[in-house]
């Protein structure tokens, strides 16, 4: 009897093993189709008309011009709850949308659309902390004391330090910019609506139309084979999906609405940004006994949220954080691939790093002497060790500042980090047919991460089969329902589910197999393509003639997680090690990436392959914020000054360096089950770079991106000789 828990090591086949994507091959070759793909029948296309003003109210839309467009069939112009012309809030706000023809002929009706605005100041500065509004975030630990109050308590604590360590760090406002545009396309037939949108929430996706379209959620038909990646961006329908299925359901037509690149850099969300003013109190051995933060930062229009300080090392003795928000006419925030985490590692990594330097000493040695300070010290121990063998720290470290002659400084940076991942709760259904082939129906989505795969792996390892011997069935809402994809959070959830119904499915199979093979279905187990008894392989039958046994009537059988039998299979919590090799030329400001190592616990890996992968795309990804990427809006007008792809800078393959990543394997790591890898992978590059700049050149470049105009004006204020 096959029980609801992983494998042990000797009974994986397909689990942890490096297993190559199911739909690498549909999609290098072009037949994969994502959103942008789909062509209906008759389809209508779709363009937006943005706001040219940042803040506002709109007093007159004039479409008539338009409308007289040959090849122009619909046009829908934004309206409030009320149903009135909208307030603005941000350069790039959706204001009407022409259906037509061709894009073309869309693009033009555009420039025909008179808009009146009645324009108001924007709020574009987010460094002037005096600009915040709202409650202050405070948060205070180990200030309590019966004879003094926390502020004077504080005061003490500093004041007993050896060395006292204060910086300024910050980061920008960042947009999303996923390969796949946001967008879908719709259809209204028999009184229904179909939708093929890029989502990371096929079975979610409905709940956001039914307002908009005056259907119920099973009437709203959802499917999302592929799509090109979301990183926190694609979890809810939008505006443009309300306008999407109007546009269909008022024409009777299919409607193809997707962004264009400047319309993702200015309206599809972005990362607030973050500043902090930083205080660090350590003895003279390098303990740390006391930070004091202070944070402010904006999310546009919505409540700036503190990043979580001090980061990882939570068991400070002492410690002050206090948050500010500032608004500003900026286009909505949105998670963005790990919320929070990559300014909270910039922000106390930065700062330790600059207390070791202040010291005089090692920043890995400063980081060890402190680990007892995280909630997970013998992990993130082990990773600092790990981390560093695979970097040569011992014979590349010095001492803040390059001393070596010439103009191209080399320098070693470090950051740890932390994420939950925890699996989301998802259902599925397992079916086995008498035929012997077998398949797995979930409605979850698989964002390019190799969600499918996994899947498959898992269901294959709990039949005994090999993983092209089982089907997949994904990306619809016809589905089991399954979480957005979020938090790291689907691997856990989707794996576990899976193997509760896998498992589910299997005991059935075997209660059928038992008598043929005389012995109770306790005794039996799927390996290698077979039913054996335990113990006894000799006993067997080959699947497909155990199948056979079934007759007319298929196994179909759920599972879930949380399990039907209450197992866990997923946990949450995990940290990571990274080290940044950079050299920077001081005469031109240039940072060239060396090296950079990945060092990660996710628990017990499905599939090694594309959990590598993942850390692989998320030091990329890291690469690029660290040193490129930056959203950039006129002050006096608002509007985002870079919302192409050629200003708004990503990382290229010439500018990464070599990248080496490493798993935490073993029993303690692999016992808890399995855990998330996509944030985490991503958390600390911002922290690990900006500190390798800072031991190369001898002096902290305070802000992202670390761009050659910041490097020279921070060595213009010191540095190396």
């Amino acid at each position: 009897m096959a029980k609801n828990a992983w494998p042990s090591a000797d009974r994986r086949k397909n689990i942890g093993a490096r297993v190559s994507r199911l739909d690498g091959p549909v999609k290098v070759t072009g037949v994969a189709k994502y959103a942008y793909d789909v062509k209906r029948e008759n389809m209508l296309y779709a363009k937006i008309l943005q706001s040219s003003i940042a803040v506002g109210t709109l007093t007159e839309v004039d479409t008539s011009a338009a409308e007289k467009m040959p090849g122009v069939v619909a046009i829908i112009v934004q309206k409030d709850g009320q149903g009135n012309l909208p307030k603005i809030s941000y350069a790039g706000d959706m204001v009407a949308t022409v259906a037509a023809e061709t894009e073309e002929i869309a693009m033009e009706a555009l420039k025909r659309i008179k808009v009146s605005y009645e324009a108001g100041v924007p709020q574009m500065d987010d460094k002037d902390p005096s600009k915040a509004s709202g409650r202050d975030q405070k948060k205070d630990q180990g200030l309590d004391d019966d004879n003094l109050s926390a502020d004077e308590k504080l005061k003490q604590v500093f004041a007993a330090a050896d060395t006292v360590s204060e910086g300024y760090y910050g980061l920008p406002i960042i947009t999303h910019c996923s390969l796949e545009p946001h967008g879908q396309v719709t259809e209204f037939r028999e009184g229904e609506l179909y939708v093929w949108p890029s989502t990371q929430n096929v079975s979610g996706y409905a709940n956001g139309l039914t307002r908009s379209t005056g259907l119920s959620a099973d009437q709203i038909h959802v499917d999302c084979q592929y799509m090109g990646g979301g990183f926190g961006s694609k979890f809810s329908t939008d505006k443009w999906g309300e306008v999407g299925a109007q546009l269909s359901k008022q024409t009777g037509r299919p409607v193809k609405l997707m962004l264009e690149r400047d319309q993702e850099l200015t309206t599809a969300g972005h990362r607030p940004s973050a500043f902090a003013n930083v205080k660090v109190g350590v003895k003279a051995d390098g303990a740390i006994t006391a930070m004091e933060v202070h944070a402010w930062g904006s999310g546009g229009q919505r409540r700036f949220r503190i990043p979580p300080t001090p980061y990882v090392f939570t068991k400070i003795p002492h410690y002050r954080t206090l948050g500010q928000s500032i608004l500003t006419n900026r286009g909505l925030t949105r998670a963005w691939r790990g919320p929070n985490h990559p300014q909270a590692a910039l922000i106390t990594m930065s700062a330790l790093a600059d207390a070791a330097a202040a010291l005089g000493m090692d920043e890995l040695a400063f980081f060890k002497k402190n680990v007892g300070l995280t909630d997970r010290a013998e992990v993130y121990a082990e990773e600092m060790d790990v981390a560093a063998k695979l970097i040569g720290y011992r014979e590349k470290a010095h001492l803040r500042g390059d001393k070596t002659p010439g103009p191209i400084k080399r320098g070693l940076g470090m950051s740890i980090h932390t994420w939950g991942g925890k699996g989301h709760n998802s259902t599925c259904a397992v079916t086995i047919n008498p035929d012997g082939s077998a398949v797995g129906r979930m409605g979850t989505q698989d964002l390019g991460t190799g969600t499918r795969t996994v899947i498959a792996i898992v269901l294959a390892d709990t039949l005994g089969l090999n993983v092209d011997e089982v089907r997949v069935e994904m990306g619809s809402n016809a589905l089991p329902t399954s979480r957005a994809s979020g938090g790291s959070s689907t691997v856990g959830g989707v794996s576990t589910s899976m193997r509760d119904a896998s498992t589910n499915a299997l005991n059935t199979l075997l209660d059928k197999v038992a008598p043929e093979l005389g012995v109770p279905a306790e005794k039996l187990e799927a390996w290698g393509g077979r039913i054996q008894e335990v113990g006894k392989p000799s006993n067997s039958l080959a699947w497909k003639d155990a199948c056979g046994l079934l007759g007319a009537m298929a196994i179909t059988e759920q599972g879930a997680n949380p399990t039907s039998d209450g197992t866990n299979l997923t946990t949450g919590g995990v940290g990571g090690c990274n080290i940044a090799d950079v050299s920077v030329d001081i005469e031109t400001g240039i940072v060239t990436m060396n090296e950079y190592v990945s060092v990660q616990d996710v628990g017990l890996v499905m599939d090694e392959k594309t959990a590598e992968s993942q850390l692989y795309g998320g030091a990329i990804m890291g690469i690029t914020y660290a040193l490129f990427e930056e959203g950039i809006y006129d002050p006096t007008t608002g509007a985002m000054l870079n919302k192409d792809m050629e200003f708004y800078r990503l990382a290229g393959m010439g500018d990464i360096g070599t990248i080496k990543v490493h798993l935490m394997r073993g029993p303690k790591y692999e016992d808890r089950g399995v855990v998330g890898i996509g944030e985490p992978a991503v958390l600390s590059q911002g922290a690990a770079i900006s500190n390798a700049v800072a031991n190369a050149i001898g002096v902290r470049v305070p802000e992202l991106p670390l761009t050659p105009d910041r490097v020279l004006d921070a060595l213009s204020k010191g540095g190396v000789a």
